[in-house]
């Protein structure tokens, strides 16, 4: 499934636009690598999530996700 459609299924499924759906993700997102406990093994799985900051989009995670599913 493409991020497009995932987005617009967790969208209808809760009432909401796939803009809000982004938005959420992106502050959970924040939250979760900001809040990132102190043991090492956290970080170090964050950072096998490719991205351009050091916090990823929701597409950079989506696309993530899709490439190792098999790994997860």
């Amino acid at each position: 499934m493409n991020k497009k459609k995932i987005y617009k299924k967790v969208a209808k499924e809760y009432g909401v636009s796939v803009q809000e759906v982004k938005q959420e993700m992106q502050t959970a997102l924040k939250y979760a690598y900001g809040n990132t406990p102190d043991d090492g093994v956290t970080r170090k799985w964050q950072k096998k999530v490719p991205s351009k900051a050091e916090v990823p989009t929701p597409d950079e995670l989506l696309r993530y996700a899709r490439s190792n599913y098999n790994e997860i």
